[in-house]
């Protein structure tokens, strides 16, 4: 595993520790870790309905609004267990 030295404001260093202390992680490279994690599943989520939508409004012409195409692929990445 890559070691990091990274430079925290207080408040969030202070987070970070509370955290640690309430035994919910064992460190804070967990934290930081987890926090990683979960940042780049959300961001996986993003480009997977940016390419639907992308793809909806190239198929031709459609019905549904935007926002209604989005709230469907939500509800189906729900369903899936993704969201």
């Amino acid at each position: 595993m890559t070691r990091q030295s990274i430079s925290l404001t207080t408040p969030n260093d202070n987070w970070l520790k509370s955290q640690v202390e309430s035994e919910e992680y064992a460190s804070k490279s967990e934290v930081v870790n987890d926090l990683i994690r979960k940042a780049r599943a959300a961001q996986n989520e993003i480009e997977i309905i940016r390419a639907k939508l992308i793809k909806s409004e190239q198929s031709g012409f459609i019905s549904q609004t935007r926002e209604e195409i989005l709230a469907e692929f939500k509800e189906e990445l729900r369903q899936n267990g993704h969201l």
